[in-house]
């Protein structure tokens, strides 16, 4: 498995970075690390938009 440097900044869509702010600043932080977590999951080098909806749907909101 390859790590992850958590230093590493994950390269966000324009789009995605504006779905990204209408999540509540309360659990922003924690649904950015997760979608981060899930691009570097599945390989992916870009955040989308389509990665910001998933992981809404895997919160529950």
């Amino acid at each position: 498995m390859e790590e992850f440097n958590l230093g590493d900044a994950a390269h966000w869509t324009p789009e995605a970075k504006m779905k990204l702010k209408n999540i509540p600043f309360f659990v922003r932080t924690q649904a950015r690390q997760r979608i981060e977590e899930l691009a570097r999951i599945t390989g992916s080098e870009e955040i989308t938009v389509e990665m910001v909806e998933q992981a809404r749907l895997e919160f529950g909101q």
